[in-house]
């Protein structure tokens, strides 16, 4: 199976895909220009840029990309040395923001920990995990940010907020974690609620929604044989239902219906939707 991955760049994305025979990322030039022009007609800015520039050409290789259709086609992809040569033909304002963030992509403890989150479905520790328990979502939350927080897997015991919202009290949260452990996960909507709960309750310091959305995922494919298509989410339309969800929980549930899927053991489904939850918390 081929190893894709999504980056995003000022909320555009830029797919890549491993080269198993060089070992290294390559990525897909049209969404390098996407997100330095904002064309519309991206993939025409390419053609014209490789009959001017025929150098682009012996630099770019071809494989295999999935696109919004869901299909797989043949893309001209450059390796990272050829992303800065592309980059150097492209008239852009842009061009020292996009090169600052390609150089340090990897580098951030978001981007660690999101290679940890790969590395747990791929070797097959996610099968081991406990489905709809706290002890699971420690589990999780464990693997994926072993190392880079100490407190990794640590129920806090610090109040937290965010945006004006103040999430469980430390004082009852481990009494509010039994409770929400034994909510029922028979439907949906049973499902979702038991997700807003433990986005309210937020058990840890940090890494609580890229931890929880792995937790949810898990008791949707246990209950119902389905999991989220997180790419058919909004990144903004997500966060506002999550917002409004400790009052109402019918914007989160629609957004978690329609993206529904029985693709539970599609890899490159999985690794889109830790592309994309990891993109939800981004600033």
């Amino acid at each position: 199976m081929i190893k894709t991955s999504i980056r995003f760049f000022e909320d555009i994305p830029i797919r890549a895909v491993w080269g198993e025979d060089d070992f290294k990322w390559w990525f897909c030039a049209v969404d390098i220009i996407s997100a330095l022009t904002k064309s519309k007609n991206s993939r025409v800015y390419w053609a014209q840029m490789k009959r001017r520039n025929p150098q682009l050409i012996t630099i770019c290789k071809q494989l295999r990309l999935t696109a919004r259709d869901h299909k797989s086609y043949l893309s001209d992809v450059l390796d990272a040395n050829g992303v800065h040569t592309l980059i150097a033909f492209i008239p852009t304002k842009n061009r020292e923001n996009f090169i600052h963030w390609f150089i340090n992509m990897g580098s951030t403890i978001d981007e660690k920990s999101k290679q940890k989150a790969y590395e747990l479905f791929e070797s097959g520790l996610i099968d081991e995990i406990e489905v709809g328990t706290i002890k699971g979502l420690q589990q999780i939350h464990s693997f994926i940010f072993g190392g880079l927080y100490d407190f990794a897997g640590q129920i806090r015991n610090l109040n937290i907020s965010k945006g004006g919202f103040a999430f469980a009290s430390s004082l009852y949260l481990k009494k509010n974690l039994a409770l929400i452990e034994k909510m029922s996960e028979s439907t949906l909507e049973e499902i979702v609620k038991k997700y807003v709960e433990m986005n309210i309750a937020h058990p840890f310091m940090e890494g609580n929604g890229r931890s929880t959305r792995i937790w949810l995922d898990l008791i949707l494919k246990k209950n119902l044989h389905q999991c989220v298509d997180w790419s058919k989410i909004d990144k903004y339309d997500y966060l506002e239902a999550m917002r409004n969800s400790p009052f109402d929980e019918e914007d989160i549930y629609k957004l978690i219906k329609g993206a529904l899927t029985p693709r539970i053991h599609d890899r490159e489904l999985f690794m889109k939707g830790i592309d994309y939850s990891y993109y939800y918390e981004e600033e």
